[in-house]
């Protein structure tokens, strides 16, 4: 597989300020800039800045980041999928996983998400993966956004779309465990007609189980 990663930038104007969304980001540049304290969502600011700087060094990783002069307000990282998840199980290697996406709540509602989505898929080496994420309620930040599950997944799927992904269907027993959760995905244009059979069969796993 072909690691190449071509490196985009864009500036984007909010009423708060104006933000620069840049990626695939170097690890030694990301480990230079600081990291925001509001960046609470998976874990300590500082725990998560050095782990977007560890997905960075990977072969696959990819991180693109929305930077207020030197401070990372926001960020989305893509990589192969966790080795316990079924996604994994195919060992595909032009399946890449979006697996997280944050932006502080000061430059919410700023399309801000949208934004690092479309600057991801600026990069023409994306049309080589079959990109997906998957999408669970209890990850979502419902009491800070004051959202029900219902408002929080449309505003989901609508981010997800800007980036190309869609809702597709599967028999996981994690997504299918409640009626919000969902696999979203983007299909590349150069992605060949066996790996997308062999992800129809990580989609559906359980079909001939009784």
């Amino acid at each position: 597989m072909d690691f190449t990663k071509t490196y985009n930038a864009s500036e984007i104007k909010t009423a708060k300020g104006n933000i620069i969304i840049e990626g695939p980001i170097l690890a030694e540049d990301l480990a230079r800039l600081e990291f925001h304290e509001d960046l609470v969502a998976f874990r300590p600011p500082r725990q998560q800045h050095k782990a977007l700087v560890e997905i960075a060094r990977l072969p696959e990783g990819r991180i693109i980041v929305a930077r207020e002069n030197d401070t990372i307000v926001g960020y989305v990282t893509y990589l192969y999928p966790d080795p316990l998840e079924r996604w994994s199980k195919g060992k595909m290697e032009n399946l890449i996983e979006l697996g997280a996406i944050e932006v502080i709540p000061k430059f919410r509602g700023a399309s801000v998400g949208k934004n690092l989505l479309k600057v991801s898929m600026m990069d023409d080496h994306m049309e080589d993966y079959i990109i997906i994420t998957t999408e669970y309620y209890w990850h979502w930040d419902l009491k800070g956004t004051g959202l029900n599950v219902w408002e929080y997944r449309k505003v989901m799927e609508k981010m997800m779309n800007a980036g190309g992904l869609e809702w597709f269907a599967t028999d996981d027993p994690e997504i299918s465990s409640h009626p919000a959760n969902c696999l979203m995905v983007r299909i590349g244009k150069r992605v060949d007609n066996d790996s997308i059979q062999q992800f129809d069969s990580l989609r559906f796993m359980n079909r001939f189980m009784y």
